[in-house]
């Protein structure tokens, strides 16, 4: 089996999560009643949130760098970075890392293209959702991205970070956050016509908190694309490769 290592911590909530699907999908893939070994290095966020709201994006690529360099002493032979917003410079760092990383957006094209869908709402944090590390790879595919409009983009990232990570998922946000999804649906009805006429056929939960807030694999006929989920099975995957 080849090691797994984990860039985590990027927030915990989500890595948690990471932690128990590997494992979970790893059993229901080996029958022989195994347990998976891997390494996870648990990052501090705030450091990786300071280089971003300084738009320091070299200063994040090696903050993550020097992260994967540990795994890779620690033994992994391939790794994930387990959050989002840190793939604004996953080129930069998959290009100088010693050990092979796999992407949570080619993952996540990949899914999207295997579903057939074509026009997708991006949900995430304002940095996720105003980058282009999305829009690159899912065009090649020729899908079309989406994101709220920007008092929608403002409300999902304040409750990012103030609620999600910190691990707050309240009702009352989650109704939020569903709310966001019915208007983008909507076709671009009048008088907004703010998303067009195509509406959207499914939202990217680019974030990976968000699973954790929105855990019905749709709403009112939008799927959602769980990016965790992906994520893992491309880790497993490659595991059991």
């Amino acid at each position: 089996m080849k090691t797994l290592g984990i860039i985590g911590g990027l927030g915990p909530e989500s890595t948690i999560d990471y932690y128990q699907r590997i494992i979970a999908l790893y059993r229901e893939r080996t029958p022989d009643g195994s347990y998976p070994e891997f390494i996870i290095n648990s990052v501090n966020l705030t450091n990786g949130l300071n280089f971003m709201d300084a738009n320091d994006l070299a200063g994040m690529a090696d903050y993550l760098l020097q992260a994967i360099g540990k795994l890779a002493r620690g033994g992994a032979d391939f790794g994930i970075i387990s959050a989002n917003t840190p793939h604004i410079v996953f080129d930069e760092v998959a290009s100088q890392s010693p050990i092979p990383l796999l992407s949570i957006v080619e993952a996540t094209c990949a899914a999207a293209k295997a579903r057939n869908l074509k026009r997708l709402a991006l949900f995430g944090t304002r940095y996720t959702m105003q980058a282009t590390f999305y829009p690159k790879v899912l065009s090649r595919e020729g899908i079309e991205l989406i994101v709220p409009e920007r008092d929608d983009q403002d409300y999902l990232h304040k409750k990012y970070f103030s609620e999600l990570v910190p691990g707050n998922f309240l009702p009352e946000t989650r109704a939020g956050l569903l709310a966001i999804v019915d208007r983008m649906k909507a076709q671009g009805d009048p008088p907004s016509q703010k998303y067009g006429e195509a509406g959207i056929d499914g939202v990217i939960l680019a974030g990976t908190e968000l699973p954790l807030i929105l855990r019905d694999p749709d709403h009112n006929g939008i799927p959602f694309l769980d990016t965790t989920k992906i994520h893992v099975e491309a880790a497993v995957a490659e595991m059991l490769s």
